[in-house]
């Protein structure tokens, strides 16, 4: 079988996601470079250690390049430090406003606690880097590499951990809003209620294209091997808890040759998981990838799983 529905024209984010070590990102990059061949595709890594520069064999980093000998096809590996620092950057005088307003801190515990990062920002701010760019509109497809399962499992829950936050400033805003109704009766809204209203409305975003299946698709990276199905199991589990479409799955380094006594023990013991695999995930389409001899690496090799994924010939 071969991944299917991806170049469905309302379908804008593919997401892969999985253990570490299945190929997540390479899968990832050979699908960016088939979608490419028709649409304009933006590849987002949202995985600290950023493999896609390694993969690709060009840097990267956090900013949006073209990637080399794919026309279509632009890349960026958001770093979510950075990323916090231009949000804190643009709205420094509502975050400023809403300490002032609705804390008894002075000027300099407020522009400490400016400086200071926030528990939990790293996937809330990568996952509204990549709302912006869908937002934006530059890009008909946008493929996300994520980190492994527990990371990508924290960035699909950040709408919740964004809404929480929200929720906090706001309690603390309308204790400022009933003292100014009771001195002057009457509270006019001003740009840190505007700033939360706009918090608001991106949680709402992520949450409509994360659980609309006609605009977002989750494909799990799984290899044969029990500890890489059990993480599987439980990351499927989570998505359908969280309203997020997955219909088909990845299973990756599959051995196909029996040419050597090496090949045969191996294609041998992943019998089992292969059928286990076919068991459990017997309602998505499962699309086998071959062992390959070389690392996926560089355009030749990337060129060969991008095949494998869409069977071409």
């Amino acid at each position: 079988m071969a991944l299917t529905g991806l170049e469905n024209t309302d379908l804008k984010l593919v997401i892969f996601g999985g253990k570490g070590g299945v190929g997540k990102t390479s899968c990832a990059i050979a699908t960016a470079l088939a979608l490419s061949q028709n649409y304009k595709t933006l590849l987002i890594s949202t995985d600290p250690a950023h493999s896609v520069s390694d993969c690709l064999e060009q840097e990267i980093g956090f900013k949006v390049v073209k990637v080399v000998g794919a026309d279509n096809l632009s890349a960026i590996e958001v770093v979510a430090d950075e990323a916090l620092s231009v949000f804190k950057a643009v709205h420094h005088s509502e975050l400023k406003k809403l300490l002032v307003t609705s804390t008894n801190f002075d000027n300099e515990d407020i522009d400490d606690m400016l400086t200071l990062s926030i528990p939990g920002i790293d996937e809330i701010m990568s996952f509204k880097t990549i709302i912006d760019f869908i937002d934006e509109g530059g890009y008909e497809k946008y493929v996300v590499d994520t980190a492994p399962t527990g990371h990508a499992l924290r960035l699909i829950s950040s709408p919740k951990l964004l809404d929480a936050w929200i929720k906090v400033a706001a309690k603390m805003r309308w204790k400022y809003r009933y003292m100014i109704t009771s001195f002057s009766g009457s509270y006019k809204q001003d740009e840190v209620d505007a700033f939360l209203l706009s918090l608001k409305r991106t949680v709402k975003r992520i949450e409509n294209i994360l659980k609309d299946e006609t605009k977002c698709e989750f494909i799990p990276v799984c290899i044969p091997e029990a500890m890489a199905i059990m993480e599987t199991v439980r990351l499927l589990a989570d998505l359908h808890k969280s309203q997020i479409n997955a219909r088909q799955i990845i299973v990756n380094n599959v051995m196909v040759s029996d040419d050597c006594s090496f090949c045969k023990s191996r294609k041998a013991g992943q019998v089992k998981y292969i059928q286990q695999i076919s068991d459990i995930f017997d309602n998505l389409n499962r699309v086998e990838v071959p062992v390959f001899a070389e690392e996926i690496k560089g355009n030749e090799a990337l060129e060969k799983l991008k095949m494998a994924l869409f069977e071409m010939n």
